[in-house]
């Protein structure tokens, strides 16, 4: 896959103007997951300098490739810059153990959203179905993370798949928000 992907970039694929003059100034794999991501759901709905964003765009409400890159160590040492999000509740009492099990799972309960970020899409779905076997009680943090680190380490140094990177294996919510109460 990543010959196919050097071999995009050495042909210096024409996507489209505006979002070429951009990519020009974009390099390495956060360039390549943009090709990628363009080949599997089309082109985006907004670019700009430092982001690319798509909206809806197959099972995710948004999906963002960030230029910036994060060093993270968990479940296997890689770069964090693709962000996707689904419309999700999280239980209140469940934030400290969501943000133990994984530093780049972020909740956001005014909006209802839940947002995976790594460096593949197969590894956001992986993280997002544990926040929901942790969130079911399926799973406690230690249990999910061991698990994580298992199926991880078969995906990067084996190839081996798991349904946890496929797809997610719950179903998709809706009326997630949760605009809080007043107080005055």
């Amino acid at each position: 896959m990543n010959d196919e992907i050097e071999s995009r970039e050495h042909q210096s694929i024409s996507v489209h103007p505006v979002l070429d003059k951009i990519l020009e100034r974009w390099s390495g794999i956060q360039k390549e997951t943009v090709y990628l991501l363009i080949h599997k759901y089309g082109l985006p709905n907004e670019a700009s300098t430092r982001h690319i964003i798509w909206y809806n765009n197959g099972p995710w409400k948004r999906t963002i490739v960030y230029l910036e890159a994060h060093p993270h160590n968990f479940p296997t040492p890689h770069m964090d810059y693709l962000e996707q999000t689904i419309d999700y509740k999280v239980p209140l009492h469940y934030f400290d153990d969501l943000a133990q099990f994984d530093g780049s799972l972020y909740i956001d309960r005014t909006a209802g959203e839940a947002s995976a970020k790594c460096d593949q899409e197969a590894a956001n779905f992986m993280a997002l179905n544990l926040m929901h076997d942790i969130v079911t009680g399926k799973r406690n943090v230690e249990n999910a993370r061991r698990f994580a680190t298992e199926i991880e380490k078969g995906l990067r140094l084996q190839g081996q798949s798991s349904p946890y990177f496929e797809k997610f294996l719950f179903s998709k919510q809706s009326h997630t928000a949760d605009p809080d109460v007043r107080y005055f």
